[in-house]
């Protein structure tokens, strides 16, 4: 399938610029999913709090957030590309089971774990490789046939032949305001009669929940 025939909805015909993110939420798959071509920024400098290293999850008691420990860049201007992964705090496992503890009662789960687990099951250097590699997995999971790329050096913000998404997604920013092209639409979630409908969670919720039909909600 091309990009520019995804299930007959619009495409954004302008190449959009994203961040490299660890299991980005649904708006960043929705720009994904509609985009005639991505670049996808790694010279940025690596600012914390962000999901560049972290994802939302449901978990059983609500949004459950998930933080990849990095290891302090000696240069406070780090480039994204140069961001190690720590090893303390055993995080591997503890995401993966925080996953399979929040979705191993979803419909998909079962189908799509093995092509997740071997992540929290081997040792990936840099925080970049290790998102880059889940993300073409997703797309692969999703038929995404988008051309991405990577940026060779730094994009301005004020590069006006893109649309920038680098800063808008964010877990501290209100993407309901920063992006009003961005429409949720509910859909199945094993909580959902606890905590009700959660919006814009990592793609695996919307994922383990829906399978195949993820493309329709994007």
């Amino acid at each position: 399938m091309k990009a520019s025939d995804n299930l007959g909805f619009p495409t954004n015909e302008k190449p959009i610029l994203l961040s490299s993110l660890y299991l980005a939420p649904v708006e960043y798959y929705s720009k994904l999913f509609r985009a005639s071509t991505v670049q996808i920024e790694i010279h940025d400098h690596y600012t914390k709090q962000s999901y560049r290293n972290r994802c939302i999850i449901a978990g059983a008691n609500g949004p459950l957030p998930l933080s990849i420990p990095i290891e302090k860049p000696s240069d406070l201007a780090c480039e994204m590309k140069d961001i190690r992964i720590a090893d303390h705090g055993n995080w591997r496992h503890l995401h993966w089971n925080a996953i399979v503890s929040a979705y191993k009662s979803t419909p998909f789960f079962d189908y799509y774990a093995d092509y997740f687990s071997p992540f929290y099951e081997k040792k990936i250097p840099f925080l970049l490789d290790f998102n880059e590699q889940l993300r073409a997995t997703i797309c692969r999971l999703l038929e995404f046939s988008t051309p991405i790329s990577f940026t060779k050096s730094y994009v301005e913000p004020s590069d006006e032949n893109k649309s920038d998404f680098r800063e808008t997604i964010h877990p501290k920013r209100d993407w309901k305001a920063l992006d009003r092209d961005f429409e949720v639409k509910p859909y199945y979630q094993v909580f959902e009669q606890k905590f009700g409908f959660l919006p814009n969670l990592s793609i695996i919720d919307l994922l383990f929940n829906m399978g195949n039909e993820s493309r329709l909600f994007l």
